[in-house]
């Protein structure tokens, strides 16, 4: 009966931390981005257009600026390899940057205009 009770007690408790249907479907998505590409999207919560990259289209620990007039607000790193973002279309590192881990990084806001990435070796 104890059991029962504590058991019956913890469904109860839970039920309130589990997501409405309305909260589950206003919560924000992560993009499509597949293993071993980096994924970049043109506004925040991986909106916008998207830009995709993988290892056989750009040089490792080689600046690559966006095309131009283009910029990314979010982006997903899954190459497997840290990836650099640059406010400079350059790479210059007197603007804002950032270095995200590879593997599975989501970051749904950057805190600047992505122009340019450089892909590290490890």
């Amino acid at each position: 009966m104890r059991t029962t009770t504590t058991t019956a007690a913890l469904l109860a408790a839970t039920a309130f931390l589990l997501p409405t249907p309305a909260q589950a479907a206003s919560a924000p998505r992560l993009g499509s981005c597949a293993p071993g590409e980096l994924c970049l999207w043109s506004k925040a919560d991986f909106k916008g257009v998207s830009q995709v990259y993988d290892l056989t289209r750009i040089d490792i620990e080689s600046c690559t600026p966006l095309p131009p007039g283009t910029d990314a607000q979010s982006l997903a790193n899954r190459t497997g390899r840290p990836v650099t973002t640059y406010q400079s279309a350059e790479c210059a590192e007197t603007a804002e940057f950032d270095t995200y881990p590879g593997g599975g990084t989501w970051t749904p806001q950057v805190p600047y205009r992505v122009r340019a990435f450089k892909v590290w070796e490890s």
